[in-house]
């Protein structure tokens, strides 16, 4: 039993130790490589190529396959590309199995001392992620020794003797338990290690094991299909297709296990390394082998999983919870959400006009329910960000976090005020039979335009960060808050000259360009995050300095 609890607390330590790497990894590089990805798809090799580096570095297919799926969801790149990335992802795991499976137990102590080192005293900082990284390699290192020591005695067990021997005579069966264990440890490097490990022990035959080795890819790729179950149609596409290329490599290569073992391994210098080297050989057969086909399982694939053929309303379109796991990911989803949101805002605004100049109270009540979507995607968005681990982001991702819920939170605003807005004017306009004098309708049209174009400038503002717009932003605002001022005046102007139209509609009028000059406030508000990180913002608007509220004036003494 003390064995058997050893060697489960080292396979433990080694998934962790993935883990560490791979969430360290995303923490540093994760946008640099989500851009590695995105200017490597021009073809299918390339996308091979770059995937395999990618995978390389994080140490998981899965996060590849989010990354890539999100590009299919934007629109950036087709299925077929993606599926060609996770071809090169499945040789990039394989490639770091043949590392790790090298003798290098001596520089776990290095790195773990180092990474512990640099963790403690620059938590915070890039160097502190990079500790983190070096802290899960050595523990991956030291726990594939601890999997060496916890197995040899455990081959003296006639327990362990004779589930071998059940085993050994059922291909199938071997598939089937590297599959689980790759599901249950949600990593097939950690399991082909273990594999590799076990193999080079004696615990478990070289057959068996190459076996295994097959079903923890087949795992690798019904894990992904699991857990990314209840994601967007993208997403499934893609692993849907990565899995029936798997399916597709163990049909192939379950058949020449016997051939590879008489012919291949007698060459090899271990057990060990006959047990990696036939997972890179599957992964580079399926992935070089068979990248010729990634469009008819695209094709085959689209038509097993078409896309919905509209987006359902009040539902969010890109929140995709598979994505939490990858913080860098789960970041831009947000933000293709907040845009979304802000597109429906946008709907909102322009039929504002429509509604004032047609009196349609049926499309201004359409438009109002629509405040109801804005809000549920202000709640959906904010629920999101609140599951991405605070820990997990750099610095930038931080920012980038609260400028998300900043933005969300001005377009729930400004929802809200649209919906009113609509509703004064059905209320004073519409039901009483008024209409705006022709001057004042002027008026109103030039600021109702003036609006939407600071607001896609705004939404501009917000997905590119450009210094300079969030300038021209705030700019807009101080020469938006001048013509509110100066058609405010020229209405009490034509009060005073007893227009009629203007004298039945000055309540609304009044309304409707201060309602719209909060509005623009809300849009503006965009900008300071930009300015503030840039170090252009000034910190107040006063000429002069203020006085402490808790100072009393001279002669002011009671």
């Amino acid at each position: 039993m003390k064995h058997l609890l050893n060697l489960l607390a080292a396979v433990a330590l080694l998934v962790w130790g993935t883990h560490l790497v791979r969430t360290g990894v995303l923490r540093v590089f994760g946008a640099n490589l989500r851009t590695l990805l995105a200017r490597s798809l021009g073809n299918r090799f390339t996308a091979a190529l770059s995937g395999i580096g990618v995978t390389a570095l994080v140490q998981s297919s899965t996060a590849t396959s989010l990354m890539t799926a999100s590009f299919v969801g934007q629109g950036l790149i087709t299925l077929p590309a993606a599926l060609a990335v996770m071809r090169g992802a499945d040789i990039g795991t394989a490639l770091m199995a043949l590392l790790f499976a090298q003798d290098l137990s001596w520089l776990s102590p290095v790195f773990i001392f180092v990474g512990v080192v640099l963790f403690i005293t620059r938590q915070a900082s890039t160097a502190g992620r990079v500790g983190r990284v070096f802290i899960g390699l050595g523990l991956m290192l030291l726990a594939l020794e601890r999997v060496v020591q916890a197995t040899e005695p455990m081959m003296a067990s006639p327990v362990t003797q004779m589930l071998l021997t059940s085993l050994a005579s059922d291909l199938w069966m071997e598939i089937m338990v590297g599959a689980v264990l790759a599901i249950v440890s949600y990593s097939s490097l950690a399991v082909v290690l273990l594999i590799a490990a076990m193999a080079d022990t004696h615990v478990v035959p070289l057959g068996m094991a190459l076996g295994m080795v097959l079903g923890a890819n087949l795992g690798n790729g019904l894990a992904a299909v699991l857990t990314m179950a209840r994601s967007s149609v993208e997403v499934r596409q893609v692993t849907i297709g990565n899995m029936a290329f798997k399916i597709m490599g163990v049909v192939l290569m379950a058949p020449f296990i016997g051939v590879w073992i008489s012919y291949v391994e007698p060459i090899l210098p271990g057990t060990a390394h006959s047990v990696v080297l036939f997972h890179l050989a599957y992964n580079v057969i399926i992935s070089v082998g068979f990248i010729g086909f990634t469009q008819w399982v695209a094709k085959w694939v689209a038509r097993l999983l078409p896309k919905p053929a509209g987006a359902q309303s009040g539902r969010p379109h890109h929140l995709d919870a598979s994505a939490l796991a990858t913080p860098s990911l789960a970041i831009s989803f947000a933000v293709r959400e907040a845009l979304y949101q802000a597109d429906v805002v946008e709907t909102m605004l322009l039929g504002v006009m429509n509604v004032i100049r047609k009196n349609d109270e049926d499309l201004s009540q359409r438009l109002r329910r629509m405040d109801d979507e804005v809000d549920q995607l202000y709640s959906s968005i904010k629920y999101y960000l609140t599951k991405i681990s605070r820990d997990d982001l750099g610095e930038e991702e931080s920012r980038r976090w609260a400028d998300i819920v900043s933005f969300t939170i001005n377009m729930e605003q400004i929802g809200d005020i649209v919906e009113r807005v609509l509703q004064d004017i059905e209320e004073k306009k519409i039901k009483k039979g008024r209409e705006f004098s022709e001057a004042g309708m002027a008026e109103i049209t030039e600021l109702h335009q003036r609006l939407v174009s600071n607001l896609r400038l705004g939404m501009s503002v917000f997905l590119n960060g450009n210094v300079r717009d969030a300038q021209r932003l705030l700019e807009e605002k101080v020469h938006f808050r001048n013509l509110e001022r100066a058609y405010a005046t020229s209405h009490l102007l034509r009060l005073s000259d007893g227009t009629v139209n203007s004298m039945e509609t000055s309540s609304l009028h009044i309304d409707l360009i201060s309602d719209l000059k909060r509005i623009n406030s809300h849009i503006s508000s965009i900008a300071y995050p930009i300015l503030e990180s840039a170090g252009v913002l000034a910190p107040s608007r006063l000429k002069g300095s203020v006085r402490p509220l808790t100072e009393t004036p001279q002669g002011d003494h009671p």
